[in-house]
């Protein structure tokens, strides 16, 4: 018996030891689980609110902004559907030697990782570094200002996706947007909200440029209007101009964006003091708002810019009566040799067709094609000033 004793107590020590254990081990998770609600369930939950709002981008296509890299600029643009980035594309990337072959291999690379992320938190590619680090700049701003889109969409409903795609009606001109063969500019006329109109009015020139253009040009022209967008092909044969004409396309539909956001802000205040007015001319004007806003000209005389053709400058200066444009006249055209002849026929024709159409949508001249452009894009410049 006194043999036994000894045994008993150790297994009786034993689960008591274990009934202990068990015992904390059930209290443990209770403990844990009151410390987890007090500090660790709510911040998840709260970090999960947040961080939806962020992710919640607007309808449409933007663009970032164009940054500058040692090589050369970098500037995105993203697609957006259903909330999501369905496409990225580099519209601007370094070019020019060493940079082509690098950039062919690491923008699409980039652009896959951005629509994979979701955000700008995307790897840079192995031996392109300025490259990647532009570009995610870039595409952070994109992303940036969709959300900024997104966010002020929120409150309207279904508004928010239409707005980004609002255009607002007039004539805009898209930046200058320089090759390696000369610069190229695009400019939209847009009404009822629809682009009508696309041209070039700048674009390189001399030697194979004007075939080349003479061909792309056009299909560039007609691929806007009938897309509706920046997202057109670009035409064989014409890459430098394609990729030039895109983003000048692309930054006028962004300032015509812009315009359509601000008329639909203002439209309402509009109303009611066109109204409260009951000025029945001062109304119509109001109302008729972006075809006005292309046809009105401030009074007085305005001179445009100086363009640069290959045989010499051109500069157009008009006189502003009544909104309407009563005299046109180049300040500078080219002289010397067989310029004399070219410019003294054509530049009398060019003036009266401006009087005549009361605007820039004018033809050129035949035999006179550089005396021409350079005097449309003058004779813009000054429009542009005069406010049409």
């Amino acid at each position: 018996m006194r043999k036994s004793h000894p045994v008993r107590r150790a297994v009786l020590a034993t689960a008591a030891t274990v009934s202990g254990i068990v015992l904390l081990l059930t209290l443990k998770p209770d403990s844990d689980q009151g410390s987890a609600d007090a500090a660790g369930a709510v911040p998840p939950a709260a970090a999960q609110s947040p961080q939806g709002g962020a992710q919640a981008i607007a309808n449409g296509t933007v663009t970032g902004d164009a940054v500058d890299t040692q090589y050369g600029a970098v500037q995105v643009r993203l697609t957006v559907s259903g909330g999501k980035i369905t496409k990225a594309e580099a519209v601007q990337s370094p070019e020019g030697g060493q940079s082509d072959q690098i950039n062919a291999n690491a923008v699409p690379k980039l652009n896959q990782a951005a629509v994979a992320a979701q955000s700008g938190e995307i790897d840079a590619v192995s031996g392109a570094t300025y490259t990647s680090a532009g570009y995610k700049k870039s595409l952070q701003s994109a992303l940036d200002k969709a959300k900024a889109a997104g966010a002020a969409g929120s409150g309207t409903g279904e508004g928010g996706a239409g707005s980004a795609q609002a255009l607002g009606d007039g004539t805009v001109t898209g930046d200058a947007v320089d090759t390696q063969y000369g610069a190229v500019q695009v400019r939209l006329t847009v009404s009822g909200g629809k682009i009508t109109k696309a041209e070039a009015v700048q674009s390189p020139e001399g030697g194979q440029s004007d075939q080349i253009n003479a061909n792309a040009v056009p299909k560039l022209n007609q691929a806007a209007v009938a897309a509706q967008s920046g997202e057109i092909d670009a035409v064989s044969g014409a890459t430098y101009t394609s990729a030039g004409y895109k983003k000048s396309l692309q930054s006028a539909l962004d300032q015509a964006k812009a315009a359509g956001a601000a008329g639909a802000a203002g439209s309402g205040g509009d109303a009611i003091g066109d109204g409260s007015d009951g000025d029945s001319s001062d109304g119509s004007g109001q109302g008729e708002g972006g075809g006005n806003a292309q046809a009105s000209l401030e009074d007085g005389t305005v001179t445009g810019d100086a363009v640069q053709t290959e045989y010499g400058a051109v500069q157009v200066r008009i006189t502003v009566e009544g909104g309407r444009i009563t005299k046109t006249e180049a300040v500078q055209a080219p002289k010397g040799g067989q310029s004399d002849r070219v410019t003294n026929l054509s530049v009398p024709r060019l003036n009266q067709a401006v009087v005549k159409t009361g605007g820039a949508d004018i033809d050129a001249v035949s035999g006179a094609t550089y005396t021409s452009a350079g005097y449309k894009k003058s004779l813009q410049s000054a429009l542009d000033q005069a406010g049409g």
